[in-house]
């Protein structure tokens, strides 16, 4: 008899059979015998998840191999009964813990130790945190199965990796697929960029900024290598001056040509994306027992069908993708008014995954993971639960009060009132903030702010004079003909003659960067004063150079335009649209 035939037959749910060890923070599977069943039969057991049947994946380990199941915990079974029928949890120390009597269930502790492993999931309009344990040959195949992956054709970075910030690309697409939304979208549409989260978090994971892209911005659509669904290649020519929407679906794009067109607006390279369509918001919500709203007004959509009172409300399912969908009631009636209570719901879901009533209940958790892996499109570098489970425990320290949701800064397209445009003044300072890794919340590390302080103490000091600066100027990565176009600018607009334009170096760089010798200090200082180069761009060298030697600056792929600083502000404009995700707005 199988794990869930064994559940019904003694009228126990089989999530209830996820048990939390206090040990590690992890749910494991207890599937102790009943009376009157044996040892020996309980260890033969085939432990199958409810109601699905899925062949593993090619290259997966058979059941019986248990020793090479990727975060699997516990003894390994033994061929008969005896101790190796038993799940045991070691004690620190190396002896192992008497394992419960039979017939009788471990009680569940208030608390776990540990941070619960985490599995990002993406909606029309989200990017949720889903707490599960993975434990289980069984249960790690059966989640694999129900993934779906496309490719990147090399438009990510290739991964994400522990030592540098993460940017992960959720897209909602509007296509009307699944039962129950004829009345969404566009009819007989193969979908759009409907809803386009970039989730940026920081090297250090304290903080993390959500920003949401307007399905109707102007922007360039990049030429795109794509590999369809039937694995044929196939590049398809890019789009100026196209809305972002267009970006997905349209002339057969896939989420690859996304990622590239978020690349070419913020020059930020996403490590991952993750695609659902309306029933991921359906599915998940239900999941999770509903998400709390409040509203500031009574709302009555007849396009997103969504009728609700002033007041707070609980939602989930069709319920809660109307309210995702509705705009004609909200704000201005805009797709940037939609996006706002977006972001609140979004806020809301967080708080709602964070809470001890969802980590602590083994049947909320499979429902959120099942749903969850359901609902995902994912690219595939991480088409893999494991992969996903890696990802997860990255992004878990993060606080909610941490998170902050805004949106790029945009204005009225005075061609087209359909659409919108850059508003060029704020844009470019949010992006240079997300690319430099500066958090849009007040936190701030004491050993944070004393390494930039001591970062900054290279450009303080007395600087030459323009006429003294010597400076060999090299293209590291940056447009084509930036190397000329800098140079032009320091000898014409500042005064820096005795600089030389040299070409490409002889590598590229990550960003903008000038070596420079200790006794060219005030050189340098000089020229990161005149470009708005931050501390980090300033690489001294440990011996002094010769009095004709010049410096070497390497313009990098954050150098645009000459004359345009270089360093990331501070802190992000004050006008700008911004959420705290730890914090409850009702919808106006």
């Amino acid at each position: 008899m199988d794990a869930q035939g064994r559940g019904r037959d003694e009228g126990i749910d089989p999530a209830d059979q996820w048990v939390l060890n206090p040990n590690t923070g992890d749910y494991e599977l207890r599937l102790t015998p009943s009376s009157g069943r044996s040892s020996a039969s309980a260890g033969t057991t085939d432990a199958r998840t409810p109601g699905t049947r899925r062949r593993p994946k090619p290259g997966t380990p058979p059941s019986g191999d248990r020793a090479s199941v990727p975060g699997q915990r516990g003894g390994r079974r033994g061929a008969g009964g005896g101790r190796g029928d038993r799940d045991e949890t070691r004690k620190p120390g190396g002896r192992a813990a008497a394992p419960p009597a039979t017939g009788r269930r471990k009680a569940k502790p208030q608390k776990s130790r540990k941070k619960k492993a985490l599995v990002w999931t993406g909606g029309v309009l989200a990017f949720l945190m889903v707490g599960v344990g993975t434990t289980g040959y069984l249960v790690y195949q059966h989640f694999n199965g129900n993934i779906t992956s496309a490719a990147t054709d090399g438009a990510g970075t290739g991964g994400f990796s522990k030592d540098r910030a993460i940017n992960v690309l959720v897209i909602g697409t509007d296509k009307r697929t699944g039962e129950g939304n004829e009345g969404y979208g566009d009819a007989g549409s193969v979908g759009h960029a409907d809803t386009n989260i970039l989730f940026h978090v920081s090297k250090d994971r304290t903080n993390a900024t959500a920003l949401s892209i307007p399905r109707d911005l102007i922007a360039d659509i990049p030429n795109c290598p794509t590999t369809l669904e039937n694995g044929e290649k196939k590049d398809i020519p890019g789009t100026a001056g196209g809305r972002f929407n267009n970006s997905l679906g349209q002339s057969d794009r896939t989420p690859s040509c996304t990622m590239r067109t978020v690349t070419e607006l913020t020059g930020i390279t996403p490590d991952h994306f993750m695609v659902a369509d309306f029933n991921a918001v359906k599915s998940l919500t239900t999941a999770v027992g509903g998400v709390d709203v409040c509203l500031a007004k009574d709302i009555d959509d007849k396009d997103s069908h969504l009728k609700l009172s002033k007041g707070e409300h609980t939602l989930k399912g069709e319920q809660a993708l109307s309210f995702l969908r509705t705009r004609h009631s909200v704000g201005f009636g805009s797709d940037l008014s939609r996006i706002e209570i977006q972001q609140q719901f979004l806020g809301s879901l967080m708080r709602k995954l964070k809470s001890s009533e969802t980590l602590t209940s083994p049947t909320k958790m499979w429902s959120l993971a099942e749903a969850a892996t359901k609902a995902l499109t994912v690219d595939d570098q991480i088409d893999d639960i494991n992969k996903l489970r890696k990802l997860g425990m990255e992004l878990a320290s993060v606080d909610p009060k941490n998170i902050t949701f805004t949106t790029v800064p945009v204005r009225d397209n005075p061609n087209d009132k359909a659409t919108v445009i850059l508003d060029e003044s704020k844009a470019p300072q949010v992006f240079s903030m997300m690319r430099e890794d500066v958090s849009f919340t007040a936190v701030e590390k004491q050993e944070k702010a004393a390494a930039k302080a001591k970062a900054d103490a290279k450009l303080k000091g007395e600087m030459a004079d323009a006429a003294d600066v010597r400076v060999d100027v090299y293209n590291g990565g940056a447009p084509a003909g930036s190397a000329q176009n800098a140079l032009d600018w320091l000898q014409n607009e500042e005064g820096v003659l005795k600089s030389t334009n040299q070409a490409n170096a002889p590598e590229n760089v990550k960003k903008t960067q000038l070596v420079y010798a200790p006794n060219q200090a005030d050189q340098a200082r000089r020229l990161a004063a005149m470009m708005g180069l931050s501390a980090s761009a300033l690489k001294p060298t440990t011996t002094d150079a010769g009095e004709m030697d010049p410096m070497k600056l390497t313009l990098g792929p954050d150098f645009k335009e000459a004359g345009s600083p270089l360093s990331a502000p501070s802190k992000a404009p004050d006008d700008i649209q911004r959420v705290e995700a730890d914090k409850a707005v009702c919808a106006k």
